[in-house]
């Protein structure tokens, strides 16, 4: 395979810019927030999100009365706009900086929830066994829009392979933001959804969390995992007008219930996972 190594361009800002803002005034008011509907349609990208949910949330809102329908997209630009012009009623695919990124773009309202189990971004490779096995020069497929490119840079980072200019805006970082590269490795910007495909062809790369498991990698086999902060933890989207409404405050109750906790710890699938703060400790 083939990398495309042209200099990356922000895709939050090619997907998500001007043409994508063409809502009415109708669209952009939205459909009147339903206190008692019944029927909630969620959207999901590739990940463990969808499964996640048929697994831990679905029965407990089945048990309330609610029936679920279930939406898939290829990105998260397509779920998000469902969500804004009412289409599905939430999404679960994306964390808060990219969230707050397409709202900044698309002059839009969405808003998140409650925080899910989350699977972090992981550096992997096909070639080495261990970070210490690393030789100078290797190449590292790295996400080709700044938000989680900041994330790979910070994984590499941390390694101290490299070093970054300080005080870095998340939505407009580049490659140039880093200031020294130690190990010398070779930072190749890739699009996120290729990079366990770029396995075959290079040495490194930094896969996020939902498209590693989608692919069949396991976090338990990352040379490296990112150390998560809350602002990447994901999150369940709706419009800011159905934050308070009964159904999305059932799906909040639903994931923070110990029921869904149980389901989770009890599984070893979610190993490795970043745990909301909701979980209990024990």
């Amino acid at each position: 395979m083939r990398i495309n190594q042209k200099r990356r361009t922000f895709v939050l800002s090619l997907l998500l810019s001007a043409p994508v803002i063409f809502f009415s005034a109708l669209a952009s008011a939205g459909p009147v927030a339903d206190q008692t509907k019944k029927e909630l349609k969620f959207g999901f990208v590739p990940g463990p999100y969808e499964d996640t949910f048929r697994k831990g949330i679905e029965p407990i809102l089945a048990k309330q009365g609610y029936r679920i329908r279930y939406y898939s997209f290829s990105s998260g630009l397509e779920a998000n706009n469902a969500v804004f012009t009412g289409d599905i009623d939430a999404n679960i695919m994306q964390h808060s900086v990219f969230l707050e990124a397409y709202n900044q773009r698309n002059r839009t309202d969405l808003v998140g929830i409650v925080h899910v189990p989350t699977p972090p971004m992981g550096l992997y490779s096909r070639k080495y066994r261990t970070t210490a096995d690393v030789q100078a020069g290797s190449r590292v497929v790295v996400p080709n829009d700044p938000v989680n490119l900041e994330r790979a840079l910070k994984i590499l980072a941390g390694l101290g392979w490299i070093g970054l200019k300080p005080a870095a805006n998340p939505i407009d970082v580049t490659e140039l933001d880093v200031a020294s590269n130690s190990k010398g490795v070779k930072i190749t910007p890739l699009e996120s959804a290729q990079a366990p495909r770029a396995l075959e062809d290079v040495e490194l790369a930094a896969v996020q969390g939902n498209f590693a498991i989608y692919s069949g990698l396991k976090l338990t086999d990352a040379l490296a995992l990112e150390k998560m902060t809350l602002p990447y933890v994901n999150v369940v989207a709706v419009r800011k007008q159905n934050v308070d409404v009964q159904w999305a405050r059932d799906i909040t109750s639903a994931y923070k219930s110990p029921e869904f906790q149980q389901t989770i710890r009890n599984d070893r699938f979610y190993d490795g996972f970043r745990l909301p703060d909701y979980f209990s400790k024990s």
